[in-house]
């Protein structure tokens, strides 16, 4: 009887799957098929300059009359056609098959040049949802940075407000002007093998914790377990919450970490100490501890090497290069920010960026 009841729940959990990738695979059709027209109907609103508002206002209400259960042909989405059309205008409709360096699943993750982008943004436009491409339309500035949130979108499966959020938050210009900027860390396939913790940024902003001026690390970890649906957006959405101040003895002696996760991607235990202040090189000996025990004491046969992450205000790049130097756990050094950052000193140290690079090749 036991061995019947195990048997269907097996044949349960196939069957709930089958079901499951079959809608995704049908959501995913009718997505394109939506997109594909849209962006049609962008060309042909975008063939004359005669095409003004009064015949986009008389196309929207015939079209809503022909097809009275259809939504989105509202005057401001066929004005959102037109500008999708004309942000991508030499794209065919169809998912484009990239070289195989270039393959998303594998993609290396360099920005492309802008005569490239075109290429690669093709299957991304029609793989994410009509309401992503409006939101990066709308806010994106250039093509790089609409290809960046594009496969951003994607490989995060990203909501509009998450979207917009991480927008706002000026996450292109924070990778631009991040120590390594030709690679956007973030876009590295997460089952890769090595060096594990650039899965993690380098920097977090947390703006949604709402935290003061002066706060305690008690009240920053009590502020992110109060907000953890945020803090899942902005840290990783395959994190789940394992505990605060979760114990581990070491000789007979309570230990606390300050948040524990487990990384469901990574298969792997995600331990994270919280800073007010800047970084010491002391905060590595403690972590390394932590991690060393979880590995013995807690870590399941089929699990990843748990990783640890000081999560500080700020950090000085030679103090955590030395405190690094010959570790041998999977270990990441980052900083946190409670306010949004300025787009002004963001844009402005991103000129300082491009100018250096400019000065470079010449």
């Amino acid at each position: 009887m036991k061995k019947e009841a195990n048997n269907y729940s097996k044949i349960l959990e196939s069957v709930v799957k089958q079901i499951e990738q079959s809608k995704l695979r049908a959501f995913s059709e009718v997505n394109k098929a939506l997109l594909e027209a849209y962006w049609n109907i962008g060309k042909e609103l975008s063939k004359t300059s005669g095409y003004g508002k009064a015949v986009v206002e008389r196309l929207s209400r015939d079209l809503r009359m022909r097809f009275p259960g259809i939504k989105g042909y509202s005057v401001a989405n066929l004005w959102y056609m037109k500008k999708f059309y004309e942000a991508y205008p030499i794209l065919q409709p169809v998912a484009v098959e990239l070289p195989s360096s270039r393959k998303l699943q594998t993609a290396s993750v360099e920005l492309l040049p802008v005569r490239k982008l075109q290429s690669v943004t093709g299957k991304l436009l029609f793989s994410i949802s009509w309401s992503n491409n409006m939101a990066i339309l709308d806010m994106a500035q250039t093509p790089e940075e609409r290809e960046f949130y594009l496969k951003m979108s994607l490989k995060e499966r990203w909501g509009k407000r998450e979207l917009k959020r991480q927008i706002n938050s000026s996450l292109f210009e924070r990778y631009m002007t991040a120590d390594r900027p030709e690679k956007v860390t973030a876009l590295i396939p997460r089952h890769k093998e090595e060096d594990i913790v650039r899965h993690f940024k380098d920097d977090y902003v947390l703006e949604f914790l709402n935290l003061g001026n002066e706060y305690s690390e008690k009240e920053l970890e009590k502020a992110i377990i109060d907000n953890l649906k945020d803090f899942f957006l902005e840290f990783g959405k395959s994190l789940t919450f394992v505990g605060s101040q979760y114990v581990i003895e070491i000789d007979g002696r309570e230990n606390r970490i300050d948040l524990l996760f487990f990384d469901r991607e990574l298969r792997c235990l995600v331990a994270i100490e919280l800073k007010t202040r800047e970084f010491k090189a002391e905060y590595i000996g403690q972590i390394q501890k932590y991690l060393a025990a979880l590995n013995e004491k807690v870590r399941l046969p089929h699990e990843r090497e748990s990783i640890g992450i000081v999560l500080c205000k700020s950090k000085g790049k030679e103090e955590v290069r030395f405190a690094l130097a010959g570790t041998t756990p999977p270990l990441k050094v980052a900083t946190y920010m409670t306010k949004l950052p300025s787009t002004k000193l963001i844009l402005k140290r991103l000129g300082q960026l491009t100018r250096r690079k400019e000065l470079e090749e010449e």
